[in-house]
């Protein structure tokens, strides 16, 4: 009798540390995949971002002088 008690402990142990291992195992893919979708999206979220574009303005004398531009609140104005 003691030695059928031990066979059905030892079999709920490993039984319960083997569902421990699957959930800890299907938890750690499922944060991989989240994270693996979260670096893909951000390379390319940055790859489609607009550059930004370097203004030049001439005068009538055609000397280069740079342009002025500044953000008012309401938008970004550039004086050429």
């Amino acid at each position: 009798m003691q030695s059928i008690r031990s066979l059905l402990l030892t079999a709920a142990g490993i039984a319960f540390t083997l569902m421990a291992l699957v959930f800890t195992a299907s938890l750690g893919l499922a944060l991989a995949g989240i994270a693996t979708v979260l670096v893909i999206g951000s390379a390319i979220s940055a790859r489609l971002s607009p550059k930004p574009v370097r203004a030049a303005g001439r005068t009538a004398g055609r000397q280069k002088r740079e342009p002025r531009i500044w953000n008012d609140g309401r938008g970004t104005i550039i004086d050429l």
